[in-house]
């Protein structure tokens, strides 16, 4: 969603840390340029100027010129301004009222209010243990009621029973009055929309906000709007009153204006982000994260969090002891490619690394990017379970019968095969007796550089992210980026050989092994 932005604003300000000291011409000449950018993503006009304006202020003081490293100094001033504008904390939905708690979602038609509705209702359920029901008010818009239905029968949540005929209002008290009955905890009301904002659409809603009383409104909005996402949050906010945000599609390839916008112009939270069509992708918004994502500073709290989503915790257990033995086999290769697939992939995973937004276009012009592994994941499961548990019998005649059954070639064969060999005798190093083996005298070394010798925990010193809450891996972060790690991404990962320190005892993300499959194969700079 930011990677035009991350690109113009990290080139912008990379510029100013280079120079050894500024002045006042040079900062103003800066400004204009990342005024130009952000016009550019489409965030609005007014929000664009108090932004600047407020950097300029601060940047242009005396102790900014004569600091002992100026363009550092700027780029801290637009990332605390930037942290400003997206909100200074994250806001989940508030549930502290009496039961049921009535949640209102408004917005115009095809932003994804139902989806969305199905989303935080699942949310709600799994990780709140809250007892759901969701009504459709929407009478206009054909099967409205009906797909509400499908995703209450999709998810488990409960759904108020469709009455042919019923005014919009009507079902809102209804649906309150049924959340009663029912013991429900919490009432999510899907109310219509329209193609644009008109007078009985604001009539229609503040008639159901004053027939339901809901203690949360939330204004579902497309993140690929564009500058009308302004007058649309700043008109519903007027006339209903909204209580945050919801962004949509924000893994499409917009320019991201609308969530810049949107916050500074209405001052409500943006609350969750939709980020992909699937009912489990919905994340709450940390603007301090996504303001570190778009200067390309990463987001290493939001890897760890992704990770212990989505890896299963007993795979990676045994996965660990396995590789301690020195095996790996092409059964454990598919489990670690399909456990970075339910992460974001290879460009979600690098997205969020410090340091690392810049390279992936190198790798995917290398030919390491997704589809890669799509390929070998297709490879893999077109072999016999002998053949993946002892790749060492893989004659021309089966890799001739692979390839025939998953649309490749023996060349990409071959290249997954050496890849895994590699993989295997890192691991085996890895795994090593006597010192600990390599990867523990490294993370060990890297402990003491970062100061975290007496931590514990991980091996070598290292600590376990997986039992750090994110305040202290926001500081662990900062630690990090202190001891020179944040720039250049961790060490060892310069000319190929893996991202040591992701999983097997360094970082601990559980299930990623030892680094990132495929990544041995990255060339080597010149």
């Amino acid at each position: 969603m930011f990677e035009s932005l991350q690109d113009r604003l990290g080139s912008i300000l990379n510029g100013l840390t280079g120079r050894g000291a500024l002045s006042e011409a040079d900062v103003t000449a800066a400004l204009r340029e990342v005024r130009r950018a952000l016009l550019e993503a489409d965030v609005a006009l007014e929000v664009v100027r108090s932004f600047t304006d407020k950097v300029r202020e601060k940047a242009v003081g005396a102790e900014i010129l004569k600091s002992i490293k100026p363009g550092q100094m700027v780029v801290k001033i637009v990332h605390d301004e930037l942290i400003n504008m997206l909100g200074s904390e994250g806001v989940p939905i508030d549930l502290n009222a009496a039961a049921p708690v009535v949640i209102m979602m408004v917005g115009l038609q095809g932003s994804g209010k139902t989806t969305t509705t199905g989303k935080i209702a699942l949310r709600l359920k799994t990780r709140d243990k809250k007892k759901v029901l969701m009504a459709s008010l929407d009478t206009r818009r054909p099967a409205a009621q009906e797909q509400l239905r499908q995703l209450g029968v999709q998810t488990g949540v409960d759904t108020l029973a469709i009455i042919a005929g019923q005014s919009p209002t009507d079902i809102a008290a209804r649906a309150v009055q049924a959340a009663k009955l029912g013991g429900h905890d919490i009432v999510i009301l899907d109310t219509a929309g329209r193609t644009h904002i008109d007078e009985p659409l604001m009539l229609e809603m503040a008639e159901i906000k004053r027939r339901s009383n809901p203690h949360e409104i939330l204004l579902v909005a497309d993140a690929l709007t564009g500058q009308d996402a302004v007058n649309l949050a700043r008109n519903f906010d007027e006339r209903v009153g909204i209580t945050g945000l919801v962004l949509t599609r924000m893994d499409g390839d917009g320019r991201g204006g609308a969530a810049l916008s949107m916050r500074a112009v209405t001052g409500k939270p943006i609350k969750l982000i939709g980020v992909g069509e699937k009912m489990a992708e919905l994340e709450e918004f940390h603007p301090r994260r996504v303001a570190d994502r778009i200067l390309g500073m990463g987001d290493i709290v939001s890897l760890v969090e992704k990770a212990a989503e989505n890896i299963d915790a007993e795979k990676a257990a045994a996965m660990a002891a396995k590789m301690k033995t020195g095996k790996f086999d092409l059964n454990d290769l598919a489990d670690q490619l399909g456990q970075m697939q339910k992460m974001g992939g290879m460009g979600g995973i690098m997205g969020m690394m410090p340091g690392m937004a810049g390279m992936k276009d190198k790798m995917a012009s290398a030919g390491l990017d997704d589809k890669m592994f799509g390929r070998q994941m297709a490879i893999i499961s077109s072999m016999t379970k002998a053949e993946r548990a002892n790749p060492d019998i893989l004659k021309h005649s089966r890799k001739k019968r692979i390839a025939a059954g998953s649309g490749t070639d023996a060349a990409e064969i071959n290249k997954l095969l050496k890849m895994h060999r590699s993989m295997a005798d890192m691991m085996k190093m890895m795994g090593g007796k006597g010192k600990g083996g390599m990867m523990k005298q490294m993370m060990g070394g890297l402990a003491g550089k970062m100061g975290l010798g007496g931590m514990g925990g991980g091996m070598g010193g290292m600590p376990d992210l997986s039992k750090m809450d994110p305040k202290q891996l926001e500081a662990l972060q900062k630690q990090a980026e202190a001891a020179g790690l944040g720039k250049g991404g961790m060490p060892g990962m310069g000319g190929g050989g893996g991202l040591p320190g992701l999983g097997g005892g360094g970082l601990k993300l559980p299930g990623l092994g030892g680094g990132f499959p495929g990544l041995p194969g990255l060339p080597k700079k010149k």
